[in-house]
């Protein structure tokens, strides 16, 4: 039966609509990548999508009849993979630019920069003391990188636990000594807040009543000078004390422009994350992890705050509000993908540096331990534990 003009032109036309529909739905991570800039989605089940600009991503792992491509060696195909073969990660700060990073190995005291498609190159070798918690834990660079290239780091002593100012090739100078040393609560973090001056969080050397004492500087963060002096526009000019109360912080992170500021903690009966103000009691967490995961490093932006987990082998993700609460479920994404997360930093571009530690009770491949840069993950729920 022949078909009228006009009922052949609505069909061709529903045709056409209907074939660009169909080919725009029709994309594949393997066939059309997606742009650098899109968030890759890391369900609590999904594993990660990593990209980086100007790189297309990886195909998803999961895909059916794809084996993912596994190291050799130190040599590891996974396009989030920075460097490879370290002893394991104990802090990381990123450089200016974002296309590099110093990475501090805990137990060697070693620093290094990182950079993909470059070897790794030695910068210091801090004696350090590893044991009982300690080692190289934290890292942080000059408020005046740009012009002076020094670097700070958190350092457990044979005696004490110290922040010392190193240029790349020289000796390391202690500008903050006698932070108390303990079995326990060794552990620090370092962070620049943005105003030239250093923000130093330290453990309680095994003793509450250490945080407790004003003029103790264990279970502290401080902000200092370069010289390890009160810095500047501290609330009471002549203590570097800003809050009192920590236990054994695992990563400093914030929004200097905003004042934001967040500390893991690992307390005696649960894990916790603290939005902290300068000046002002440290308050109650605004999350706690009742199953102690073994929190790390962390890294924040101003809507989110993702915190590395070492014993749960897996990230965080929270987003809190001004006020520090946190709002929706966090997400606990990327679990038992890379091991063990001990150090977090987001880069100026919006990625995010990871550091590993598998050698260090984890179960290690031939490439660990790893530096990572990846999108910050996002996606998923996982309720309060």
């Amino acid at each position: 039966m022949a078909v009228p003009n006009r009922m052949r032109r609505v069909l061709l036309s529903t045709t056409a609509v209907l074939g660009t529909l169909l080919a725009g739905c029709a994309q594949f991570p393997d066939e059309h990548p997606r742009p650098w800039s899109d968030p890759p989605s890391l369900a609590p089940q999904a594993g990660p999508q990593p990209s980086f600009e100007s790189e297309a991503p990886p195909p998803v792992p999961g895909t059916p009849g794809e084996e993912p491509a596994k190291p050799v060696g130190c040599e590891d195909p996974d396009p989030a993979v920075v460097a490879t073969c370290l002893d394991p990660i104990g802090a990381i700060a990123v450089l200016p630019d974002g296309s590099a990073a110093l990475v501090g190995e805990r137990s060697t005291g070693r620093v290094l920069r990182v950079e993909r498609n470059a070897k790794p190159v030695e910068l210091a070798r801090i004696p350090v003391d590893a044991g009982n918690g300690g080692g190289l834990t934290g890292l942080a660079l000059s408020p005046t990188y740009h012009e002076d290239e020094l670097f700070y780091a958190y350092i457990t002593t044979g005696s004490d636990n110290q922040v010392v100012r190193v240029a790349a090739g020289d000796r390391p100078k202690p500008v903050l000594t006698g932070i108390p040393k303990g079995s326990n609560g060794n552990s620090g973090a370092l962070m620049d807040d943005g105003q030239g001056a250093l923000l130093v969080a330290t453990g309680n050397a095994g003793d509450a009543a250490n945080a407790a004492d004003p003029k103790s500087l264990a279970g502290k963060l401080l902000r200092i000078d370069g010289f390890g002096k009160p810095a500047a526009g501290n609330p009471d000019p002549k203590t570097p004390v800003v809050v009192s109360g920590l236990t054994d912080p695992g990563g400093l992170c914030g929004t200097p422009g905003l004042g934001m500021y967040w500390v893991t903690d690992r307390l005696g009966d649960q894990d916790a994350l603290f939005q902290m103000k300068l000046g002002q009691p440290l308050g109650a967490p605004a999350w706690t992890w009742a199953d102690r995961p073994g929190v790390a490093g962390c890294a924040a932006d101003p809507a989110n705050v993702v915190v590395a987990l070492r014993d749960a082998a897996a990230l965080y993700t929270l987003s809190p509000a001004p006020d520090g609460t946190v709002t929706g479920q966090p997400a606990k994404v990327m679990e038992k993908t890379y091991g063990r997360f001990s150090a977090a930093a987001l880069a100026p571009d919006g990625l995010i540096w990871l550091g590993t530690s598998n050698k260090d009770g984890g179960a290690p491949i031939s490439s660990d331990d790893r530096v990572l840069r990846l999108e910050p993950p996002s996606g998923g729920t996982a309720g309060k534990d």
